[in-house]
């Protein structure tokens, strides 16, 4: 697979401060600002510990998941989207 070539327009105080971010870890522009893109989606794909606690806490919708588990388990119901 070849790489992609992508343009970013970045104010010069936007420039400065991620250069000097990324010459601090001793790594090219591109890797630190891929490098932190990746990290900030991967991130968003997962729940953090507080919004756990209060999913787990809620005795309704636990309910609801589990009904849901075992009909996906069954193969019960159909697949939307």
């Amino acid at each position: 697979m070849m790489a992609k070539v992508v343009t970013v327009r970045l104010s010069d105080e936007d420039y400065r401060k991620i250069a000097a971010s990324a010459k601090l870890e001793r790594r090219p522009l591109s890797n630190f600002m891929t490098t932190l893109v990746i990290k900030g989606i991967e991130e968003g794909d997962y729940v953090d510990a507080v919004e756990m606690a209060q999913i787990r806490s809620d005795q309704r919708l636990m309910a609801k998941l589990q009904a849901g588990r075992r009909d996906a388990q069954r193969r019960k119901g159909r697949l939307v989207g």
